[in-house]
Formats: structure tokens, sequence, C-alpha cells
């Protein structure tokens, strides 16, 4: 063993400050977004701060932060509009900072979205910087910012929130920090249904933990999923997923502690994982009258539930009925495609277990649920483990390169963006 592996995870600024790079890559392709949108919408006679705080699911939000659940919509087709569909962690802290500052219940959200994006961006980071080095950590981050619905990242909606919260557990349990891990998928699970792949990452990786063997508790996370294959290849290969850089460039880790009270913290961190969810659906149940699957009626309400993709495959086989509709029907086939290659490719470039259990139950419930349609890009926005793969090839391109495909593609989704949120934009 070298001191390489021994190294301890810098706290505080240290840890910052090896993130600047990232953070900073971030802010400049975000702020190019927010800027093309700001002129976008002058020149359309809209305000971009509407367009970020005060429409569609937003909306919502702001009025469980003021007036607290119990508002509901009833459309002349008989479906009802509740809010309690809306999980609670982003109104509260809408009302928090609504009640210690002078910002509107709207621009209390658009902060929290800003400051959970920059938080975000800083898990996804590190979660990368843990599994394959410093460079394509910031890759990574940069390709999350430069998503076509990057857009959906500063607006006063739950994503950003969630992805932060999804993101830094995950590294915790990559990390070793059951405790950390339990905590916040726990917040995630109060911030979008979607928690639940955050509770299933953290049970599942620690039932692999408990399983592992002796020489596998020595790792990080303790457990063989936990380990640095950028800095492991196998005998005679060349690493798939390793990104190009000197050695420092490797991942900081931290010491393993004591096998009893480690395996303690692993039960208390999958314990904690699912009480934000359960909790909440419970209270749902409760509030309804309708029992423990009374949130389901709320989300039936909405026409939303898990079909197994049913719905989707009606909705992409409509499509080829004219012209040129046909043409969206097509890409939306390969936008599917490319998202269940990306996935195979995780898994070839054998990702650690809690990010392929988590990308992938991401991805299914994306796809397989019968909600708004339009709807499905900016729900696969928390998946940033299947943007990897992409991650790692610009990591291994030469930096004049990398800069201009970065800034080529990151123009185009600022332009994507503003002509999306003023035309259709997310429901």
């Amino acid at each position: 063993m070298t001191d390489l592996g021994t190294r301890v995870v810098p706290p505080g600024f240290a840890a910052l400050r090896r993130a600047a790079p990232a953070l900073l890559g971030y802010v400049a392709v975000r702020g190019l977004g927010l800027l093309v949108l700001a002129l976008w919408s002058a020149a359309r006679g809209k305000s971009a701060h509407t367009l970020l705080t005060a429409r569609w699911d937003a909306l919502w939000y702001t009025r469980v932060a003021e007036l607290g659940y119990g508002y509901e919509v009833r459309l002349p087709n008989g479906d009802v509009h509740s809010n309690l569909a809306f999980f609670p962690l982003l109104p509260w802290l809408e009302r928090l900072l609504h009640a210690v500052s002078p910002l509107s219940y709207a621009d209390a959200g658009f902060a929290v979205a800003l400051l959970a994006s920059l938080a975000a961006a800083w898990g996804i980071f590190a979660v990368a910087d843990q599994v394959y080095g410093r460079r394509a950590g910031v890759c990574a981050v940069l390709v999350w910012a430069l998503l076509p619905i990057g857009i959906v990242q500063s607006m006063a909606y739950s994503e950003s929130l969630f992805t932060a919260l999804a993101a830094w557990s995950l590294y915790a349990v990559l990390t070793g920090r059951w405790v950390t891990a339990g905590v916040l998928a726990s917040l995630s699970g109060l911030t979008r249904p979607v928690g639940l792949a955050v509770v299933a990452a953290v049970w599942v990786a620690g039932l692999a933990s408990f399983t592992s063997s002796p020489r596998d508790r020595g790792t990080p996370s303790g457990s063989s999923f936990g380990r640095n294959r950028s800095t492991a290849p196998e005998p005679g290969a060349r690493s798939p997923e390793r990104a190009p850089g000197p050695p420092a460039d490797a991942p900081l880790r931290r010491e393993p502690a004591p096998e009893g009270a480690g395996r303690a913290a692993r039960a208390l961190g999958m314990l904690l994982a699912p009480l934000g969810t359960a909790g909440y659906v419970l209270w749902v149940g409760h509030r309804t009258g309708q029992g423990p699957l009374g949130y389901l009626d709320v989300q039936a309400g909405w026409r939303n539930g898990f079909d197994g993709g049913y719905a989707f495959a009606r909705f992409i086989a409509a499509k080829f009925t004219s012209f040129p509709a046909a043409l969206a029907g097509l890409g939306l086939i390969v936008g599917v495609a490319a998202l269940i290659r990306l996935y195979v490719v995780c898994v070839r470039q054998r990702q650690p277990l809690p990010l392929l259990v988590y990308g992938g139950v991401v991805l299914a419930l994306a796809l397989c649920t019968s909600s708004y349609f339009g709807s499905k890009p900016r729900l696969l926005l928390p998946a940033f483990p299947l943007l990897f793969p992409l991650a790692l090839a610009l990591a291994r391109s030469r930096t004049p390169r990398a800069a201009l495909v970065v800034g080529g593609v990151a123009v185009a989704s600022a332009v994507y963006g503003a002509w999306w949120l003023n035309g259709s934009g997310p429901p």
C-alpha cells in the first residue's frame, strides 16, 4: 500500500478548493444560460424572472409554502390536482428563507434552487472524483450543466435540491459515512418521490457491505463497490474508466472505521434512509383518509402512476400516425435507446454498485411512469451517474479540444433552454 491510498479526505476549505474548477465551470455555463434566457425573454416581451419563479410547478410549491397543504384544482374531465402531490422539503425551505429575509416565497424558492444547484454540482464532482479522479469530476459537472434542459437547475423547482441530496448521500456511501448517507437519503425522500432511488442505493450498498469479505471491508466504503477502479485496473489491461492525469489526481480516501462501529453505522444509516419517504406518504394517507395507499390516489388525480412504460410506448407509437410527428417519434426512440445504452456502458465500466442502483431506478421511474410525457426529460435530470461515460470521454480529450466542445455545447444549450422556457417549457 502506498501513501496515495491512505491520504485523508481534506476537510472544509481544502475540499472546496479541490472542487473549485468544477464549480467555476458550472457557474459559467449556467450563467450563460440565464443571460441568454433574459435576453430572449426580453425580446419576446416576457419576464425571465416569472418564467423561473412563477410558472408551472413553481407556483404549486409557492402555494404550499405560503398557505400549506389542502389546495386542489378540479378539472372539467373530473381529474383532481391536489398539492399533496408535492413533497414538502422545498416549500419548507422557501417558508424558512421568507421568514428570515425580505425575499418573497417565489424568490426564496429561486434562491434555494440556485444554492442547491451549486451543492448538487459539488456533490456530483465529489462522487466522480472519488471514483475516477479530479479531471473526470470536473467534466462530470460540466456535462450535467450542459444538458439541454439544464435551465431547470436554476428554476424554483425541486430537481436541484433533490440532486444535491442524492449526490451527497451517494458520496457518503462511497466513503463509508453511513449515518450521513441515511440522513441525506431521508431528506431526499422528503423532496421528490424518486427519493426511493436513493433509499434503494443505500439499502443495496448496505446489504452488500454486510456480506463483503474482510479484505473488502478495508476499503473506504466498507465493501468492494467503494474501490476506486480507475486506480486498480486488472493486470495487463487498460482501465476504460481512468481519466488522464498524474497520480496525484486520484481521489482522496479516509481511514475505515472499526468493524463493530462500522456495522452499527451501516444498520443505522439503512434504518434512517426510508424515513422521509415513508413519513410523508403515511401522512398523506392519514390526511386523505385513504390509508397507506392514499398518496397513490393523489398521484392518480394527476394521472401519474407506474405502468411499466405502457402509456409512454403508446404515446410514442401515436406519433407515427402522421408526418412530421413521425420524426418526433423517431427522435424519442433514439433518445430512449441512447439512455439505455448509457446505462449499459455504466455497467460495463463497472460503476460502483450504489451508483448503478440509483441511476437504474431513476431511469426506470422516469421511463415507466404514466406522467405527463413532456416532463420526462426533467425527471431524468437527477440521473447524473448516466453522464459519467460522457464525462470520461471528455476527460480523455486534450484541453483545447475539450474547451471547444464545452463552449459550443454551452451556447447551444443556452439557446435551447431560452427557446424551450419561452415556449412549452417544463410542465
